[in-house]
């Protein structure tokens, strides 16, 4: 791992960048002039992934200012692929980053995954944050609208899929994502710090990563996770990058608060030896159909109708 400006090391099968950003709230422009100094600093030694965190070139306490700063999806890869290729030319590379999202007047807390070549932005997916927090500091739902689907999508790095923030707290969420394939989960988040353990330990940072290390280890998945760091209107966001290998142990994490570049390696044999090893994937898939036929649980009976209703 690597302070801002400073280079990193690792050797795996592919290269993973993790930009813990610390935005000034709502200077998009500004933040993103920014990011072109830190991704020229990632492309003096080339990777293949960059994860940037929820929210990463805004803040993400917008309230109402949402309306004014949220972007189509493909307007806001296409500022990321220039802000990639005015420093790094024409070389290739994926970028993993949440933003607000204005979908046709309807407004998302969204993630983008999108592949540059040349100077091209090609996206191959955008998750739409499922579960809003709406309690204690949050006020997500007053301003958004929640995503509907959780898709898993192919990358040349493997099967993927993208969780914001509060979707991984709700395990059903990465457990869906793992049926249906994904080797990689990248997690997007803004995580205010809350509590203290023992040993100064905020208690917020702790459930994290309990979370994300069980929910590697139960499903054989690496999870990405880049957090957004610095303090808005008082309330500090944590930062705590951090990827996780498929048995749950922490591959490498960042310090808290500050803007930081986190690089890892990633080997997908890992994924392949930790689910033979410990087979709980295979086992859900064999006995989830009939935990869905439970008559008691509350599912609506009859399928989706032409319109998806």
């Amino acid at each position: 791992m690597e302070p801002l400006g400073s280079a990193g090391s690792g050797a795996c099968p592919f290269d993973v960048a993790v930009v813990q950003t610390k935005p000034r709230k709502g200077r998009y422009r500004e933040n993103l002039d920014a990011l072109c100094e830190v991704f020229a600093q990632i492309g003096e030694r080339p990777t293949d992934l960059v994860v940037l965190p929820e929210a990463a070139l805004t803040g993400y306490f917008l309230e109402g200012a949402v309306y004014e700063l949220a972007l189509a999806a493909d307007n806001f890869a296409a500022d990321l692929a220039r802000a990639w290729c005015g420093v790094n030319g024409g070389r290739a590379v994926d970028i993993a980053c949440g933003f607000y999202e204005n979908f046709e007047g309807t407004y998302y807390n969204s993630a983008v995954y999108l592949r540059v070549e040349g100077t091209a932005a090609h996206v191959l997916h955008v998750h739409r944050k499922l579960f809003l927090p709406t309690y204690g500091v949050f006020d997500e739902e007053r301003f958004l609208s929640r995503g509907r689907r959780l898709q898993t999508f192919e990358t040349r790095l493997g099967r993927t899929a993208m969780l914001i923030c509060e979707d991984i707290w709700h395990s059903i969420v990465p457990t869906v994502a793992a049926v249906k394939g994904a080797r990689l989960l990248i997690v997007p988040s803004a995580a205010p710090g809350r509590g203290v353990e023992s040993g100064d330990e905020l208690a917020s940072v702790v459930r994290w990563r309990s979370i994300l290390q069980s929910t590697a280890a139960e499903h054989g998945v690496y999870i990405v996770y880049a957090g957004l760091a610095g303090f808005e209107g008082g309330k500090g966001m944590t930062g705590s990058s951090c990827v996780i290998d498929p048995w749950g142990g922490i591959v490498v994490a960042a310090p808290l608060l500050g803007a930081f570049v986190l690089r890892a390696q990633i080997d997908p044999r890992e994924i392949d030896l930790a689910r033979a090893t410990l087979p709980l994937l295979g086992d859900l898939r064999a006995v989830l159909p009939d935990l869905l036929l439970d008559e008691e649980l509350p599912i609506p009976r009859g399928g989706r109708d032409a319109a998806g209703h």
